[in-house]
């Protein structure tokens, strides 16, 4: 099987530690988060705790597509990171990316990163209304989603797990992650509402970003919501229909 790899300036020191850590991927590293789509592992490196995401082997039409006509998750991962990083907006620093392929698929990919510590993530403010300063929090992801599109960055997954959030005293910074779906383009008011979508099924934290946006952008708090509330509505729709969709069919497949 054949190698790449591409590795950050930064890092070019450690090649042979970071080696190591991909070829003994399965045996080495500490297990991090939710392993059910794509594994995740914590490894040691110098002074510097890394993330090493594992993407699972696509399938057979992606395994060609990958090969010959696509970029990888994790090249597209490490490069749209580079891309936010010149940008000045926040996300794990990039470190490398793998990929393994035979003469006509693709199979294995790695995305290496810098671990990024946080106080909470987006989700958290969907579960617990109570949150402590939820509401300022709520307005400064506002923002924080405003500068995207200004920067012209459309986060295609933007959504509650996604973003990152480091708590300094009232100070919030924000960190996006799962990096592999982004466009950068100028966007029109339409795809900037559109993008808060698949955030959140309450409607008074869409209130509250609508209103947010408003002030950043200038535009009516009422056309701003409106379309808010109603491409929310719709995503919530679809959602629910794939999911029965899916018990659906693992219903008929059991019996």
């Amino acid at each position: 099987m054949k190698s790449k790899s591409v590795i950050h300036t930064s890092f070019k020191n450690f090649e042979d530690k970071l080696d190591d850590f991909i070829l003994n991927f399965e045996t080495k590293g500490e297990d991090f988060g939710n392993q059910d789509r794509n594994s995740l592992k914590l490894f040691n490196l110098s002074d510097k705790l890394i993330n090493v995401k594992s993407f699972r082997v696509p399938n057979i039409i992606n395994q060609i597509a990958y090969k010959f006509f696509r970029k990888s998750k994790a090249q597209r991962s490490f490069e749209y990171a580079n891309k936010l990083v010149e940008l000045n907006i926040g996300t794990p620093q990039p470190i490398a990316y793998y990929e393994f392929t035979t003469p006509f698929l693709f199979k294995k990919s790695y995305y290496v990163s810098e671990q990024q510590e946080c106080d909470l993530t987006y989700r958290e403010l969907t579960t617990d209304l109570n949150y402590s300063n939820h509401e300022a929090i709520l307005r400064a992801f506002t923002r924080f989603t405003f500068q995207l599109h200004e920067k012209g960055v459309h986060f295609l997954d933007h959504s509650p797990g996604n973003t990152l959030i480091k708590i300094n005293n009232e100070n919030y910074k924000f960190y996006l992650v799962d990096l592999n779906r982004m466009e950068f383009k100028p966007l029109n008011f339409e795809t900037r509402i559109k993008n808060f979508s698949r955030l959140t099924i309450h409607k008074s934290m869409v209130e509250v970003m609508s209103d947010e946006y408003s002030k950043c952008s200038g535009e009516d708090f009422e056309k701003i919501f409106n379309l808010m509330w109603q491409e929310t509505e719709s995503f919530q729709e679809k959602y629910h229909r794939r999911r029965r969709l899916k018990q659906k069919l693992k219903f008929w497949k059991k019996h």
